[in-house]
C-alpha cells in the first residue's frame, strides 16, 4: 500500500523496550547489592527513579537515534554505540537528581552497580536479540521481497543481500531479466552462468529459486505474495521503465539501486537501504509511522469491541440460524490478504452450507462482469430467501444478517489477529484473485478491511469492477487516519439507512 517513513528510533522499538528494562532492572539489582535486599512501595524515590529512567531512555533513543541502523552494526561497533547511549542517559539522568535535590538520597553505590551491571546486561541483550532476529522463520516475518536482476548481476546482489538483511523482511524468490525462464535455484543459476557465491551465502543462494524472467515476471507477481521488489538491472540490459511503472501501479513497493533508474514514475519516493545497496523506494502511497501506529491501535481497539459485540450475536443469532439451517453458525473462507497472503476469513453464516457447491451453477447470473467479485440479484442460497411462481423474491432470515451487516461481526477476530483492519479493501476470494489482471491488483497493496470506501459508495448498485478498483486505489493513494475515521462513521450511516428501509 505505502512505505512507512520510520524515523530510526521507532523502527528499532523492541531494541528501545528492551534497552528500557535492562536498565531498570539494572538499576534494582544495583539497589540490591547496595541494601542487600529490594526497595518496596513506600520508597517513594527510588520507584521515581525506576520511571525517570524509562522516560530518559526514551527521549535519547528519539533524540539521538541510538538505534539507527542498529542490525548492521559489528560486534565492536554494537558496543561503542550502547556505551555511548548509557553515557548520554547516565548525563541526563545525573542532571535531573541534582535538579530534584535527590543527588543525596540516591546511593552513589547503586548508580556504579547499575552501570556496570547495565553495561553487561544490555550488550548482551542486544547480542541476542539481533541473533534472534537474523535467524527468524519466514514464516513469522511480514515482508516478502522478490529481487529482480539480470545473469550478470545475481551472483554480487545475493553476496551482497544474503549477509546483510535480516529481519522482518525475506527474500522470497529471484526472478532474471534474461534468464530462461526455467525455475531453477540461484546457486545452479549463477553457477551456469559461470558466477560464484561467497561460503557464507551458498546455503542462502541454494535455498532461493529463479522463478521467472522478464516475459514471465507480471503472471508470478500476479499468483504470488510479494510486498516488495528489489531492482538491480545492469548496465547491458535496456532500461526496463514501463515494466516498474507497472509493477508500482499493480500497488508492490519498489525499491531502486542507486544509481540505476532513479527517475521512475513512482508517485512516492525515499531513499533507503537493503543489504549493501542504497535503494530509492517507490510506492503508490506512503504514510507517517505515526500513522499506521494509530491505525493498528484503532484496529485493536475496534477489534476488541467489536469481539465482545460478537460473543452476545452469537448467543442471540447462533440459535436462529441454527433452526433455519442446521449446520455450523460460523463460516470461514479461505481469501486473499495484502499483497497474495492467504487467510480464512470469518462470518456469521447467512448462506445453507452447499452454497460454495451451488456458487459455479449460479455464476451465470453474477451482476459483476468477468467474475472479479459475485453479487446477485436474488441469491437462492441464502437462508430462507426464495422465488415464488410470480417471481417475487422472499428474504428470509439470511437476507436480515446480511442487509444489517451482522455477518460481518466475526471478521473482528481477523482484525485483532492483524489478518484486516477496520478500513480497507474487501478480500476477493481464490477464484477472484486468480482473474485479476495486472491493474487490479493494487487494490490488495492495503490490509483488507470490514469496511471500505467503495462500501460507503453505494456498493449495491456498482457492478463495473474498474470502478471498484478505482474507489480502493483512491482509497490507497489517499489515505490519511481521519479517511479511516470518517469512512466508520459514513457505515454507520449506510446501515442505519438500510435498517429505516426495510
Amino acid at each position: 500500500m505505502y512505505r512507512r517513513k520510520v524515523n530510526g528510533w521507532l523502527k528499532h522499538l523492541d531494541f528501545i523496550v528492551l534497552d528500557i528494562l535492562c536498565l531498570d532492572l539494572s538499576f534494582i539489582l544495583g539497589y540490591y547489592i547496595r541494601h542487600g535486599r529490594f526497595f518496596t512501595i513506600s520508597d517513594r524515590v527510588y520507584i521515581n527513579m525506576c520511571l525517570v529512567l524509562v522516560l530518559v531512555d526514551l527521549v535519547v533513543a528519539s533524540s539521538f537515534n541510538s538505534f539507527h541502523h542498529v542490525l548492521k552494526r559489528g560486534i565492536y561497533a554494537e558496543f561503542v554505540k550502547m556505551l555511548q547511549h548509557l553515557s548520554i542517559v547516565l548525563g541526563v539522568t545525573v542532571f535531573y537528581l541534582f535538579a530534584v535535590h535527590h543527588a543525596a538520597i540516591i546511593s552513589r553505590l547503586n548508580i556504579l552497580y547499575m552501570i556496570l551491571i547495565d553495561i553487561v546486561l544490555a550488550y548482551s541483550v542486544r547480542l541476542l536479540w539481533k541473533e534472534k532476529l537474523k535467524n527468524k522463520p519466514v514464516s513469522q516475518r511480514s515482508s516478502s521481497l522478490v529481487i529482480l536482476t539480470g545473469l550478470e548481476n545475481v551472483s554480487e546482489i545475493i553476496n551482497r543481500v544474503a549477509r546483510n538483511e535480516y529481519g522482518n523482511r525475506f527474500v522470497s524468490a529471484v526472478v532474471v531479466f534474461d534468464g530462461t525462464g526455467k525455475t531453477q535455484s540461484v546457486y545452479d543459476a549463477i553457477t551456469e552462468n559461470g558466477g560464484s557465491v561467497l561460503p557464507e551465502s551458498k546455503s542462502f543462494a541454494i535455498g532461493l529459486q529463479v522463478v521467472a524472467d522478464k516475459d514471465s515476471l507480471i503472471e508470478y507477481l500476479l499468483t504470488n505474495w510479494v510486498d516488495e521488489i528489489l531492482l538491480d538491472i545492469p548496465e547491458s540490459l535496456e532500461r526496463q521503465e514501463d515494466i516498474v511503472d507497472a509493477i508500482i501501479d499493480m500497488g508492490i513497493t519498489v525499491h531502486v539501486c542507486v544509481p540505476e533508474m532513479t527517475k521512475i514514475k513512482g508517485r512516492h519516493q525515499t531513499i533507503e537501504r537493503i543489504g549493501e545497496y542504497n535503494v530509492i523506494t517507490n510506492s503508490i502511497g506512503d504514510a507517517s509511522a505515526y500513522a499506521l501506529m494509530f491505525k493498528r491501535v484503532m484496529d485493536i481497539f475496534g477489534g476488541i469491541v467489536g469481539s465482545v459485540i460478537t460473543v452476545f450475536l452469537a448467543v442471540i443469532v447462533g440459535p436462529i440460524i441454527y433452526i433455519h439451517s442446521p449446520g455450523p453458525i460460523f463460516f470461514k473462507q479461505k481469501r486473499v490478504g495484502k499483497n497474495g497472503r492467504m487467510f480464512y476469513m470469518y462470518k456469521f453464516r447467512s448462506m445453507y452450507p452447499d452454497a460454495e457447491e451451488r456458487k459455479k451453477e449460479l455464476m451465470a447470473q453474477n451482476r459483476i462482469k468477468d467474475g472479479y467479485m459475485f453479487k446477485l440479484d436474488y441469491d437462492p442460497r441464502i437462508i430462507g430467501c426464495y422465488k415464488d411462481e410470480n417471481g417475487r423474491i422472499h428474504k428470509g432470515i439470511g437476507n436480515f444478517i446480511r442487509d444489517m451487516s451482522i455477518d460481518e461481526f466475526p471478521q473482528f477476530f481477523n482484525v485483532l489477529k492483524g489478518e484486516m483492519s477496520l478500513v480497507g479493501t474487501r478480500p476477493p476470494t481464490l477464484d477472484e484473485w486468480k482473474r485479476y489482471k495486472p491493474e487490479h491488483r493494487a487494490r490488495m497493496s492495503t490490509k483488507p478491511g470490514i469496511t471500505g470506501l467503495w462500501q460507503v459508495s453505494g456498493r449495491s448498485k456498482i457492478t463495473d469492477f474498474d470502478q471498484v478498483v478505482a474507489l480502493d486505489k483512491q482509497y490507497i493513494e489517499n489515505w490519511r487516519q481521519g479517511l479511516d475515521i470518517k469512512i466508520l462513521f459514513k457505515t454507520i450511516w449506510v446501515v442505519i439507512e438500510r435498517k429505516g428501509a426495510m
